[in-house]
């Protein structure tokens, strides 16, 4: 567990020590150590609860946020001085192809007066840098690039209308950009080279096309199964006290589950529960918890104090909170901490590889339309009816071909759409003075010749997964703890990124090799489990009653107003409708998500003034 800063300036009197520790509970900035290196004018600095993070050996001084998980066949040394060897050998850029971890990283060459900064593949860890004048200076996180006198808290309005009237799945379009106008996000898989007071990046890792799998599925689920197993392991070799977020699904529970394997023991698991079950997953975890769970904590979330809550989140996040699930994790990551775990291991990833989410059904249609194969998409059709419909959502052949047309580009094979109906919901409560939304056209990616592939693909680099790992690692250090997720071990994703979609459904169901990988790992009826209740918080009933008052103060309140952000009358109307479809029980979709994304920006914005 650590945070990162440095800055190179004219200006001596720019204090490190201020940077580093601004960026950790207090508790935990006093307890742990830190590291400062400096020369001239320029310093990088490590704040941890470890040392094996920092060293500086001759001219080279290197800090790590986060941990290198493959150290052991790399040689000997801390993580620090074992990268800065494969930096002597290689260069910066080649060095990081050579690492398998989680982690963002600064190395100063004082011989040659450079400064290199990487993220790792993912985007686990964060880096944030800004550029002003005769000033560099990068972070961990905005918080401490804000203290800087010559760093203002402009926010970036494109992304500011996101939050405010868009869908989470867009707000981090631009993953160069960050909620300040004048600080950038270091992109995943990236480095930045300082020298001479100029600016040069690049990208050292990144998935392309190649040619699938040809071996049976039996031999992929084997390699599936040690590919998962190894990447736990290696984790679990670094981690001192680790423990274990748990639902009902396949992702966290073939995690958990490949820990008892490796370790013959069973493990502490962590899950948020509902009064409400319709969200709640408590009948589906008690199937594992004999197999795998020496000690289960059930972190009940209920609606109380939830404004209390979103104001101690938007402090340690320095942003608003993408969906109102991550409440639930801030209550996890709270008890987990009380627990002393240090390492929380979890499912992220699985979705995005396994093609997990109901999202992905339709390119997957959209690939079995573009091969030819009738017969096939017609019984997956049949079957994704008969086992995933729902009252909202209901699954037909017609939705289906709707859908298709709407989100794929059927005239170029593999060109995903952005979701304009989702998108453009609440585009109406905007006021245009602000930003005009539906001008706002979202990068989207497609190196592959997939539909499923390039949206697997967006999803975790301009996605679902980029909001949940910043989230992720901001709370969980709020606590002392580090999240583990072996699903995003690169090696796992080059792997299913070659896997054949046929693999990966069969007959309406998803997971289909991950189901096949993890035989005896996690329990029969995990494994063969159809239905997804999929991670997510009852906020409709948060956000109605006593604290749906509360909103409608914030509403009436003279700082709402003067933030010219929403057409007032509109968010009214809006209000009053998602009261009266919870009130009534209708079976039509409510406005919670919106009314989280309103809470959290107006909590920010008087946060950051």
């Amino acid at each position: 567990m650590s945070r990162i800063a440095g800055i190179t300036s004219n200006e001596p009197n720019q204090d490190l020590t201020d940077m580093l520790s601004c960026q950790l509970p207090l508790d935990l900035a006093n307890n742990w150590g830190s590291h400062i290196f400096s020369k001239a004018d320029t310093c990088i600095g490590f704040i941890g609860s470890n040392n094996y993070s920092a060293t500086r050996i001759g001219n080279l001084a290197l800090v790590i946020d986060g941990t290198i998980y493959n150290l052991k066949e790399l040689g000997e040394g801390t993580d620090a001085e074992v990268f800065v060897k494969l930096y002597k050998k290689h260069g910066f850029s080649d060095a990081l192809t050579k690492i398998n971890g989680d982690f963002a990283i600064a190395l100063i060459d004082f011989d040659k007066d450079e400064l290199w900064l990487a993220r790792d593949r993912v985007g686990v860890k964060p880096l944030y840098y800004t550029s002003k004048n005769d000033l560099f200076a990068f972070a961990s996180r905005c918080k401490a690039l804000l203290l800087l006198d010559k760093v203002s808290k402009q926010i970036n309005v494109q992304y500011t209308a996101l939050i405010a009237a868009g869908h989470y799945r867009y707000f981090d379009n631009q993953p160069n950009k960050s909620p300040y106008e004048e600080i950038s996000q270091l992109p995943a898989a990236s480095w930045l080279r300082l020298k001479n007071g100029e600016i040069h990046t690049g990208v050292y890792w990144q998935l392309e096309e190649l040619s699938e799998w040809e071996e049976s599925e039996e031999i992929l689920a084997e390699h599936y199964r040690a590919l998962l197993l190894d990447a736990t392991a290696i984790r679990l070799d670094r981690s001192t006290n680790p423990g274990f977020t748990l639902s009902g699904g396949m992702d966290s529970s073939s995690i958990i589950g490949s820990a008892v394997k490796i370790t013959g023991k069973k493990q502490q698991a962590f899950s948020s529960t509902y009064d409400d079950k319709t969200f709640d997953e408590s009948d589906d975890i008690a199937t594992i918890l004999d197999l795998a769970v020496s000690k289960w904590h059930q972190v009940k979330v209920s609606e109380t104090n939830i404004f209390g809550i979103i104001e101690k989140m938007i402090e340690v996040n320095d942003e608003p909170v993408a969906t109102a699930t991550w409440l639930s994790h801030f209550k996890v990551c709270e008890k987990a901490g009380e627990f002393g775990i240090t390492d929380l291991f979890g499912g992220l990833g699985g979705d995005e590889l396994n093609a997990g989410e109901y999202e992905h059904f339709f390119p997957f249609f959209a690939d079995l339309r573009i091969a030819g194969q009738k017969q096939r998409l017609e019984n997956e059709v049949s079957k994704w009816a008969q086992y995933h419909s729902h009252p909202l959502f209901p699954k037909n052949s017609s939705i289906m071909e709707e859908t298709i047309k709407r989100i794929c580009d059927l005239n170029q094979h593999g060109k995903i759409r952005p979701d304009r109906q989702r998108l453009d919901r609440y585009h109406g409560l905007l006021n245009p003075d602000f930003f005009d939304l539906n001008a706002f056209e979202p990068i989207m990616d497609h190196p592959f010749r997939s539909y499923l592939k390039n949206r697997c693909y967006q999803d975790i680099f301009r996605e679902t997964s980029p909001c949940c790992l910043r989230a992720q690692d901001r709370q969980g250090m709020a606590f002392g703890i580090q999240h583990v997720m072996p699903f995003f071990d690169y090696r796992i994703i080059e792997f299913m990124f070659r896997v054949p979609a046929e693999y990966k459904y069969s007959n309406g169901v998803t997971k289909n090799l991950l189901r096949k990988a993890t035989v005896d790992i996690i329990p029969e009826s995990t494994r063969k489990r159809i239905k997804k209740t999929g991670w997510n918080a009852p906020a409709h009933q948060w956000f109605s009653g006593e604290e749906g008052e509360k909103i409608k103060d914030i509403i009436a309140s003279s700082d709402f107003r003067q933030m010219g952000i929403y057409k007032i009358k509109s968010v009214e109307s809006l209000l009053d409708d998602h009261f009266k479809i919870v009130k009534e029980n209708q079976i039509r979709e409510n406005h919670m998500m919106l009314i989280w994304q309103l809470t959290n920006l107006y909590t920010w914005l008087k946060h950051i003034r």
